[in-house]
């Protein structure tokens, strides 16, 4: 390759401009989003079905789904939640499943459901879950003047149908409101005054509206529409209804309700800085990219906004997508910085400044070359490519380094330039392949990770791969065409021009010596790093000796501190990121009125308000109660269980520096002070939390699963004890509501049947007074403005149905003042089940709890330990722990055990190119240092073991194994050359110390922008770069110090014959001489 290489320059030129024109070629192209694929195998199914209780959702539709549901393949789990007026179920799969095929099964026993359920039940809405369908941001209608009906019209007629314009751009309703509705609003005392029922204006509402088909006539040459205004025209006709037959009597609708173009009855509310607003969650389809779905809607907004009512404005906020474009700004200054800070290290080192200009011009091309490759794999830029990027930069360093500063060494030597680049060149061209199979081995386990720390790691492997091949192959070609165009050889012996032999073993072995002669020699004149060198190996000569000691307490040190530094730092999926942004759900008594929870949403805005100053908050966005029933999407985005729920999330000014954790404990204490009846629990908002918690409110949940409610319920609150001795826990509470007042009406069917009335006479008359006719009988009316049709619906008042007399009042037949509710009914009081959740068929409660300055992974293990403490659990009852933790758990024994495989995998391999087991535990002796170092700085900075941090000590693994092997490699073939040991480790650290010196302090230079995480995002990365540094220091100190003592030690005692068992190869002990003379006698 690099004879090539020399010999057709132009040619590899060529190459590297294309590597570099297609690589920004890609990076135009090449797709912005915040996670990779991540594949989650999660389908959902959301079956709303308005007016019916927890209980009959979970009875009717929820457990009947499950019965159907478990005849699709590759299910996993099934967990169904029931609310009132809606089930929603969560299908998880194994890994692996074809989840098209899935899909489709799904909708296939969903739609063969459909016959078992209530009449009127409409078909499901059916989802298939992954990153991509978590919002990246919330686009506000606001108006001073508008109803939240006329926005949430506005957000469905006019900006979510021109969505389509926007490629990859995808929304579900609208959050806080209700459709646009014709609302028949009937008085009782009117009704009861006119012998009527709720039932019979509904009736008469059916008989007087209807979507009837037009037929044609076909008169003389003319074919006829035949419309007839069966619908009613206008909203205000329907005051004109007539309620009579056959002239009876002469009353119409206006003399018993009023007739209002209003919305469907109120659910909920969206607050935006405390004003009622309406939003569309904005995400996109898997395919898309975030970036550009974010920036074309950015785009799109003006023209959205022509559309809308002077006084409506649109805005876009909460915008996810800058999370990776800082993560990108991050790795440009990270990459300009390193590669000008290791341009520095080679000048200090070297005095060379064309040497270090080939080195600065290296990084980009590497970079940009791995995005092309990235690109071409379809891989996305996204947090984890992005640090492995980060990552790679301070490893590409030592490619080019450790080629300029060999071409030095032979420079050195007195060498012609083009013969000391070519010999300087092919010298480390295998060690450096071994070493570029080492650092590629230790992220081979990526390929075997299954699940999200699978998905998570392949994209970083991937990323490091790319770039550190194209890296290799530039130092072997690129790097020596541009040393012998720029470089300059200021010690060439001209009187030796004509005298090198390029191809003369001997010859090399006599450079060789004079190498070692120049690096090890007593020169009192020695200034600079040779003066460095020298005093160098004084300590070596004074270490040897006693290497024997000295590296078994390296040994013993460096393990035992490892092994508790590992059981003393605390362990989390990710970095805790500082953003200035939360989430956090009020919760009051269950059954809180709307409007009392929206009272207690103002008042907790304003009370943070009070602690960080109005002038802080960037924007606050808040959802009051529950979806409507006909936005049966939107609880899959943002679950919410009552009217007693509400979910505030707040952007803070980015000129607002506060610790989240401390700011979130006052607003805590002073909602708990100020707002004693509402409970807190803050959530995930960052999408990546919001992933890695898998659908898990909080980062400690504890599931209690078992057929006896009750059961569950009380051991529940044992569970709460036992975290409530947990200090550092917070926001301890039961998710579920299983204490929702309710008002129970008991018919007596015989006193019922007595007075001739049905059950049924009693059900429709209930629910129109109660609730809304649309979930008994549907109307239709269509506004001739906009073409669209609306729902019509019967309803009473809320404020006009505010006691129990009133219900107990309501009549029940039909021109009747009696019998009402109470002659066939008894109504009382009661409690029943506000949310009602099953894992599979059996009932499931949680305990949810947050976690104040702690790690996960600690938290984990003590609650753990409070669960254990319960004891014996009744027969069926099981107690577990899920969501993050979980991920935790599995990321991290992925991780571990993928570190000990890469080193296996080292091993064997290191055994293979050195045909000896025993150099290959030499080289590995540096990995104890590595897991030292950088475990100790992760403590010491304050960090956690996680992701990020775990790619830090593997890359660093990486690194201290390629030192180790040109250490020990000249080291081998020294003591192959003279069989001593001990003098060849002494010449080969000699040799080797610049080059470890030079790419370990250049690498941690470069790593120091990333480790201070000072820059955009740079909480995320920070880990990493901190792992990396501490393992280079550690290991750099390893490789200089204690793998020369190791390689003495080890191989002392070793002969210097091969063993290969080749009776025609010259170096084996098996050789026979005459074996060539036999063969050739017997030809």
């Amino acid at each position: 390759m690099i004879k090539g290489a020399l010999q057709k320059p132009i040619t590899i030129l060529v190459i590297v401009a294309g590597l570099f024109f297609f690589g920004i070629n890609a990076i135009r192209t090449i797709k912005i989003d915040i996670f990779p694929d991540l594949n989650l195998p999660v389908i959902y199914v959301s079956h709303p079905y308005g007016g019916f209780t927890p209980d009959q959702m979970e009875a009717y539709f929820g457990k009947q789904y499950v019965n159907l549901l478990l005849y699709v393949s590759g299910v996993k789990s099934i967990e169904t939640k029931n609310i009132q007026g809606l089930t929603l179920i969560k299908i998880t799969f194994y890994e692996g499943t074809n989840m098209a095929q899935a899909a489709a099964e799904v909708t296939g026993y969903t739609n063969r459901a459909q016959s078992g359920f209530p009449q009127g039940s409409q078909p499901p809405f059916i989802l298939r879950f992954d990153a991509s369908t978590l919002p990246v941001g919330q686009l506000v209608l606001s108006s001073p003047t508008r109803t939240n009906k006329e926005l949430v019209d506005f957000a469905l007629v006019y900006v979510r149908s021109s969505f389509t314009s926007v490629p990859g751009l995808v929304a579900p309703a609208p959050f806080g409101g209700n459709q646009r509705t014709v609302v028949i609003k009937v008085d009782p005392e009117l009704l009861r005054a006119h012998n009527l029922t709720p039932d019979q204006i509904v009736a008469a509402m059916r008989d007087n509206n209807q979507n009837s088909p037009a037929g044609n006539v076909r008169i003389g040459d003319i074919n006829y529409i035949t419309p007839a205004n069966t619908t009613i025209k206008k909203v205000a006709e329907f005051g004109d209804i007539p309620l009579f037959k056959n002239g009876v009597q002469t009353v119409f609708l206006h003399d018993v309700a009023t007739v209002e173009d209003g919305a469907d009855i109120t659910s909920g509310y969206a607050l935006v800085n405390g004003k009622r607003s309406v939003y569309l969650p904005i995400t996109k389809s898997a395919s898309a990219s975030t970036w550009d779905v974010v920036q074309n809607l950015k785009k799109a907004i003006p023209r959205f906004q022509a559309l809308m009512p002077p006084d409506v404005k649109l805005s876009f906020v909460f915008d996810q997508s800058v999370y990776v474009i800082n993560a990108v700004k991050s790795l440009a200054e990270e990459g300009a910085i390193g590669a000008v800070l290791t341009g520095l290290m080679v000048l200090l080192f070297l005095g060379d400044r064309r040497g270090a200009l080939i080195v600065i011009l290296t990084i980009p091309t590497c970079i940009v070359s791995a995005v092309f490759f990235l690109n071409l794999f379809h891989q996305t830029i996204n947090i984890m490519t992005l640090s492995g990027l980060s990552l790679a930069i301070g490893i590409l360093v030592d490619e080019s380094t450790v080629t300029i500063e060999n071409i030095h060494q032979h420079f050195d030597m007195g060498k012609p330039k083009a013969l000391a680049i070519w010999d300087a060149c092919k010298e480390i061209a295998f060690p450096k392949l071994l070493i570029l199979f080492c650092i590629l081995a230790v992220f081979a386990p990526a390929f075997t990770m299954t699940g999200i720390p699978g998905a998570l790691f392949l994209p970083l492997a991937l990323a490091i791969g790319f770039s550190m091949i194209v890296s290799y192959m530039l130092a072997q070609t690129f790097v020596p065409i541009m040393a012998n165009w720029i470089m300059v050889n200021k010690h060439e012996d001209k009187s030796h021009k004509d005298g090198y032999a390029m191809d003369d073993e001997g010859d090399a072995w006599k450079q060789k010596e004079e190498a070692v002669k120049h690096a090890t020699e007593n020169d009192k004149k020695a200034k600079g790093f040779d003066k460095f060198r020298l005093r160098f190996l004084m300590l070596m000569d004074r270490m040897l000796p006693a290497r024997k000691l000295i590296v078994s307490v390296y040994l013993i040190v460096a393990f035992g501190l490892a092994f508790l530094l590992f059981s003393f730092i605390g362990r989390d999926v990710l970095p805790k990121v500082n953003s200035g942004t939360f989430q956090v759900r009020l919760r009051g008594a269950d059954g809180t009125r709307l409007e009392r929870t929206e009272e207690s949403t103002i008042k907790a805005i304003h009370i943070l308000e009070g602690i960080v100053g109005k002038e802080h908050i960037a924007i606050s966005s808040s959802l009051v109660g529950m979806h409507p029933s006909s936005f049966s999407t939107n609880p899959i985005y943002m679950f919410m269980a009552g009217p007693q729920e509400a979910v505030m999330q707040v952007s803070l000014t980015e000129d607002y520096k506060v610790n989240l954790d401390d700011l979130k404990e006052k607003f805590r204490n002073a909602i708990h002070k100020q707002l004693p009846g509402i409970k807190v629990s803050f959530e995930p908002i960052e999408l990546t939390d919001k992933i890695l918690s898998q659908g898990s409110p909080t980062p400690i949940e504890v599931a209690l699963t078992g057929k006896d409610k009750k059961q569950n319920v009380i051991y529940a609150f044992k569970v709460m004890r036992k975290l409530d001795s947990i200090k550092y826990l917070r926001d301890i509470q039961i998710a579920q509501s299983y204490k929702y007042p309710s008002i129970d009406i008991n018919i007596d069917r015989v006193r019922a049947a007595e007075l001739g009335v049905s059950v049924n006479d009693i059900s429709r008359t209930l629910t129109a007074s109660t609730s809304s006719s649309r979930f008994t009988e549907k109307n239709n009316w269509i506004d001739e403005k906009v073409g669209l049709s609306y729902l019509v619906q019967v309803q009473i008042p809320e404020y006009q149905m505010s006691s129990m007399n009133d219900i107990r009042e309501i009549p029940v037949l039909s021109n009747q003042p009696r019998p009402v509710i109470s002659d066939v009914a008894q109504v009382k009081q009661d409690t029943t089940y506000g949310e009602d959740d099953d894992i599979g068929a059996v009932p499931t409660l949680s305990v949810t709890a947050n976690i104040n300055k702690k790690d996960l992974g600690t938290a984990t293990d003590d609650v753990q330990k409070a669960i254990k403490a319960l004891g014996k659990l009744p027969r069926g009852l099981t107690v577990e722990l899920r969501g993050m933790s979980q991920t935790l758990t599995d990321t991290l024994d992925s991780l571990q055990s993928g570190l000990m495989v890469a080193v296996l995998v080292i091993f064997l391999m290191l055994s293979a190119n050195f045909q000896s087991f025993k150099v290959s535990l030499v080289v590995l002796s540096t990995v104890p240092a590595v897991l030292f170092g950088s475990l100790l700085l992760v403590k010491i900075t304050g960090a956690t073991l996680n992701l990020q941090s775990y790619m830090g000590m593997i890359m660093s693994v990486g690194v201290s194994i390629s030192n180790a092997v040109l250490l020990v490699t000249n080291a081998e073939e020294l003591r192959k050359h003279n069989g001593d040991a001990l003098r060849s480790a002494r010449e080969a650290v000699a040799l080797r110390v610049r080059p470890i010196l030079m790419t370990s302090l250049a690498m941690i230079v470069g790593m120091i922008p990333m480790a201070s995480g000072l820059g955009e995002g740079g909480d995320q990365t920070s880990p990493l770069g901190r792992a990396v540094i501490g393992g280079l220091l550690a290991s750099t100190f390893a490789a200089l110090l204690i793998l020369p003592l190791v390689f003495a030690w080890v191989q002392g005692n070793t002969s210097t014959e091969s063993v290969s068992l080749d009776p025609e190869d010259k170096e084996s002990k098996f050789y026979v001489p005459l074996h060539h003379h036999h063969e050739n006698h017997k030809k």
